[in-house]
């Protein structure tokens, strides 16, 4: 065998290996049926909202610029690994290489260098989801509850026209609270102690008059055996206004990629508890949930968003103001009177099986 013969099959070895471990992972995803965009997105749903695919973007080259990064690191660590290994004619003691300004300088700039950018790109991202703009298309109220939601229709916008919806709260009003306390003050200066009704933690606030609900003409609410659909328009700006009446939850819709907490007295608590899409990009039915542990039946508290053409919308609001339920609505509209990405699970204990699991879907008495 020819001198440098050994090297230079010891290259093509390499050459065949690194090309067959290509192959194997082009065929790993081949074979998993994962298309490019899947691959991409890392396991994130495919965003229905110009704010989804801008964070799913994100997220993305995060991960892109993660592995350069794990891969490069691993690399020099087996590389140092292997060639600098001890052997047979080593010296006991190694040459020492530290103190070598160049490359200290470059360890130190490169990783300021990878935060300054992704910290740029999070912060231009970060400014467009919680970006909020003055009259949007559609404004809804949504009240989370243990263990079901409420959907209300503050006021839409159809054909130019806003329609305002709101209804009065029928909690009414809290009492007020620094009059009260100042009469509780001056009762206890003078040796008066009189009982007043329970006050909650919440600087005072009555716990059962929860005055920072919103309700309108035309809600959704969900039940045992409903699932709430909220129906709303593509191509149009939409809020949501969250609020909770008893514990903290969570409104999550993964294909918005977004989820906020759903906290009781949002004001009181110094919480954001508004958020906006610029948009739904296309029609379909989309499963929410709550991503907060809130008690028994958490994992069964979903509800289903039905984005259908701002034409239907129209019609579907005419229909609920003409006194229709939303099953009915939904029917003059051609769409499923019920959900069709989940199904509720029975809380009743008369309604489950000796396994503990949910009977199959109920239908009947949906409104």
């Amino acid at each position: 065998m020819a001198p440098g013969s050994n090297a230079h099959g010891g290259a093509a070895s390499w050459r065949k290996r690194l090309v067959l471990a290509a192959g194997l992972v082009a065929g790993m995803f081949a074979l998993a049926g994962c298309s490019a965009d899947e691959v991409m997105r890392f396991g994130w749903p495919e965003g229905v909202t110009p704010e989804a695919r801008d964070m799913t973007e994100l997220w993305s080259w995060s991960v892109v610029a993660a592995l350069i990064m794990g891969v490069l690191v691993w690399g020099l660590t087996f590389w140092t690994i292997t060639m600098h290994r001890k052997k047979a004619d080593s010296p006991d003691f190694p040459r020492q290489t530290a103190y070598n300004v160049p490359l200290e300088l470059l360890y130190t700039a490169v990783p300021f260098l990878i935060i300054a950018v992704l910290f740029y790109f999070t912060v231009v991202v970060q400014t467009k989801v919680e970006k909020l703009e003055d009259n949007p298309g559609v404004t809804v109220d949504v009240t989370a509850f243990q263990w079901n939601w409420r959907f209300a229709y503050r006021q839409v916008t159809v054909d130019g026209n806003t329609i305002k919806l709101e209804r009065p709260n029928p909690y009414g009003q809290q009492p007020d609270l620094a009059k009260l306390n100042e009469e509780a003050a001056k009762m206890k200066e003078h040796g008066h102690v009189e009982r007043q009704d329970e006050r909650g933690p919440n600087h005072g606030r009555f716990q059962d008059i929860r005055d920072y609900l919103k309700f309108s003409s035309i809600e959704v609410q969900g039940s045992t055996a409903e699932i709430p659909v909220l129906v709303l328009p593509t191509n149009t700006r939409i809020e949501f206004d969250l609020a909770s009446a008893d514990v903290v939850h969570s409104f999550w819709v993964p294909q918005f990629a977004f989820k906020r907490d759903v906290m009781p007295n949002p004001v009181q608590n110094h919480t954001q508890n508004r958020f906006q899409v610029s948009s739904i990009d296309r029609e379909g039915a989309f499963v929410g949930r709550c991503a907060e542990m809130c008690g028994d039946y958490h994992s069964m508290m979903n509800f289903e968003i039905r984005a259908v053409t701002p034409e239907k919308f129209k019609k579907y609001i005419e229909a609920r103001q003409s006194g229709q339920d939303n099953a009915a609505a939904l029917v003059s509209i051609n769409e499923s009177a019920v959900s069709t990405s989940t199904f509720p699970f029975d809380t009743r204990r008369t309604g489950r099986s000796a396994s503990g699991e949910s009977t199959k879907p109920v239908t009947e008495g949906v409104k």
